[in-house]
């Protein structure tokens, strides 16, 4: 798992896009399992119910917050086993989420892309989103769970000084 903050800003097409990535040793089926079924997110995130298809709407909850609140979520695009793109309303936070996966080696690497309309709040975001994705680790791996006291406030310096940056191999 993350010990220290590894998240980056990159320009987007409406903003900074915050991104953050893990990599698995396991084949990319195994992992969109992990990302995508209702089961497997609820080790990790928390459960959703609803028909998860593209231009549907589903409920998430997020089971390791307080009073572990279920909100909606649009399902945007969907393209198994290597994209999916999620929104969130603004009463939910409005979040616009991407989760891409590629896979080489026997690696599969998940990159996780919050797509931002402001770096305000960043610092909040980032140890959030390094949190879950351990969480995704640990349960992937069958290790204890972290706790988010070891992400915030301790990552926050980190996300408040990001700047947008361009992303490797965009010289």
């Amino acid at each position: 798992m993350t010990s220290s903050p590894i998240g980056r800003l990159f320009p987007g097409a409406t903003g900074p896009d915050l991104v953050l990535t893990r990599t698995f040793r396991a084949p990319i089926e195994d992992v969109w399992a992990s990302v995508t079924e209702s089961d497997r997110t609820a080790r990790w995130f928390g459960p959703w119910e609803g028909d998860a298809a593209p231009g549907r709407t589903i409920k998430m909850q997020m089971a390791f917050e307080d009073q572990q609140p279920w909100f909606d979520v649009r399902v945007d695009a969907c393209d198994p086993p290597r994209r999916l793109s999620l929104s969130t309303s603004e009463e939910s936070g409005g979040w616009r989420l991407e989760l891409v996966l590629s896979e080489a080696g026997g690696r599969t690497e998940l990159r996780f892309v919050h797509h931002l309309t402001t770096t305000e709040g960043v610092g909040e975001m980032g140890p959030g989103w390094e949190y879950y994705l351990d969480m995704l680790v640990a349960a992937r791996d069958g290790l204890p769970a972290p706790t988010f006291d070891d992400y915030y406030p301790s990552m926050k310096p980190y996300y408040d000084a990001l700047t947008p940056s361009s992303p490797p191999g965009d010289d």
